[in-house]
């Protein structure tokens, strides 16, 4: 007998359903095709256990197993319930006259008990466009996958459940979540608040600018001056997540198996990879590629502490992804496209002691030391970071002060409307929504100057040395500098503001 059941394959953070074709016929043997890699070959062996173990048994026949189509490469041990259920629905061990109504995922136990498996948000979605009405999956699942509507999802613990579901004898329960509701009473409940931070006034409002703009930013300050601390609470003044935006995040999240039982992401990501990490890690990639550190900072932050001790390779390789907001890793049969649109945060000491021109330590490096330091950090990178700001130790008397700082909610209402202006600026352009996001055209219309400012601009150029990269920037960061302060026009004031935060680009700043 012939039965087709339907599971799922992710490429990419996209799915494909898997057609399943199971024949029994008369002989003996197991026969599994359709380009499985080693742990879908290794199925028989769980599946043959589990039905053993749950008074059902794989059936001493010529079983033959088609995963189609047969050009895309099966990975994992996620198909096990699926092709169990085929063989059961095949050798008339379970009633199959709505089986193809389902799509089925899960790993086998021993037992017959279910695995958590990955990428089920990109199956629910496909799913549903493909017009199925159930899905069946692992219960730590289900959640994740009850986000999308529209499509009844079924968790289970243990293979047993769906041998009665099809047989009739006891249905399983579908798992409902109120994407909406949950995603709403969930967004405005920071884990870190910027009214810990003691001090650092000036910093807090250039992390300000940072987040209403989008602003890539890199602090640069001796040990102990908050750097760490100012940029975990980064994510929590930056716009809450649109349910679209928390959909995409989740669905790269979901690909590498970091959200189990935990449903939709409400808060922004944030990411801070150890130095020691490898290109492949950084962007993704590998045999069977998986999102990188960038791609799971998806419409977050990226926080890379001590920027020069990291591998100038691994840094190199994120120039295009930086500048494209996707990356694309290419293998021999085929590519995958990740998004990878993040707010890039960078720290670092300001030379290899961590403490130099500060005439209060003993410890201190020459000019020529420090050279050396900062040459690990490429132009073309430092190219891609707007904003450049000094961040000096907090004094005793802050510190001891019992008076709490701005809070992020109170912070966070500035830097969402002044997103709302950027993206009403720019809603006829398809991939730019904020003023980091601007191309050069766009700077050309956006950004014009009055001759006062533009004369301040011509001087603080010749003056302070400012190389020709820092123009654009500048005239970028005071476009957002003027849209916090709800004003058409860029003025004087805010192009000085803005060409404060250009420390790496003035002439002398070494000393």
């Amino acid at each position: 007998m012939l039965v087709k059941v339907y599971g799922s394959a992710v490429f990419g953070i996209e799915a494909t359903t898997i057609t399943i074709e199971v024949n029994i016929d008369k002989g003996i043997g197991y026969h599994l095709v359709g380009l499985p890699d080693k742990a879908v070959s290794e199925s028989s062996y769980r599946i043959s256990a589990a039905l053993n173990n749950n008074a059902y048994k794989l059936p001493g026949k010529k079983i033959i197993i088609n995963m189609a189509p047969a050009d895309i490469r099966k990975e994992g041990a996620s198909y096990d319930l699926s092709l169990a259920m085929g063989i059961l629905a095949a050798s008339n061990q379970i009633k199959s006259e709505t089986i193809n109504e389902y799509i089925i995922m899960g790993e086998l136990s021993l037992d017959g008990s279910l695995q958590p498996i990955r990428g089920v948000l990109p199956m629910a979605i496909k799913a549903r466009e493909e017009g199925f009405k159930y899905f069946i999956l692992p219960k730590e699942n289900a959640k994740e996958a009850a986000i999308v509507d529209n499509l009844t999802v079924l968790g289970v613990e243990n293979i047993l459940e769906v041998i009665n579901h099809f047989n009739g004898d006891k249905k399983i329960e579908p798992t409902i979540v109120d994407t909406r509701a949950e995603f709403y009473k969930n967004i405005d409940f920071p884990e870190f608040d910027f009214s810990d931070v003691k001090g650092q006034e000036s910093i807090k409002r250039c992390m300000e600018i940072a987040a209403a703009g989008g602003h890539n930013i890199i602090l640069i300050g001796p040990p102990g001056s908050g750097k760490t601390m100012l940029a975990k609470r980064l994510p929590s003044i930056l716009p809450p997540m649109t349910l679209h935006e928390a959909l995409e995040t989740t669905k790269i999240h979901s690909v590498v198996g970091k959200t189990k039982n935990n449903g939709l992401l409400y808060q922004r990501p944030f990411r801070s990879p150890h130095h020691t990490i490898s290109n492949v890690a950084l962007v993704g990639g590998g045999q069977y590629p998986r999102p990188g550190e960038i791609s799971l900072s998806h419409n977050g932050v990226l926080f890379l502490d001590e920027l020069p001790e990291f591998k100038r390779e691994v840094l190199e390789v994120m120039r295009q992804p930086l500048e494209d907001r996707d990356v694309t890793i290419s293998r021999a049969k085929f590519t995958v496209t990740y998004p990878c649109s993040f707010m890039l945060v960078a720290s670092m000491n300001p030379s290899p002691s961590g403490f130099f021109n500060d005439p209060n330590s003993p410890m201190t490096s020459s000019p020529q030391e420090m050279q050396r330091y900062l040459s690990k950090i490429s132009g073309p990178l430092l190219d891609r970071i707007d904003i450049h700001i000094e961040v000096t130790p907090v004094p005793f008397e802050k510190l001891s002060e019992e008076r709490k700082g701005e809070s992020s909610v109170a912070i966070r209402k500035r830097v969402t409307a002044s997103r709302e202006i950027q993206s009403a600026r720019f809603e006829e352009f398809e991939n730019v929504h904020y003023n980091a996001q601007m191309t050069v055209k766009q700077i050309r219309k956006f950004c014009k100057l009055s001759p006062e400012s533009l004369s301040l601009l011509k001087t603080a150029m010749e003056k302070l040395n400012l190389s020709a990269r820092a123009y654009d920037r500048i005239l970028k960061v005071s476009r957002t500098i003027a849209d916090l302060a709800d004003v058409t026009d860029i003025s004087p004031d805010h192009i000085a503001e803005a060409i404060q935060y250009r420390s790496l680009d003035r002439d002398g700043w070494l000393g």
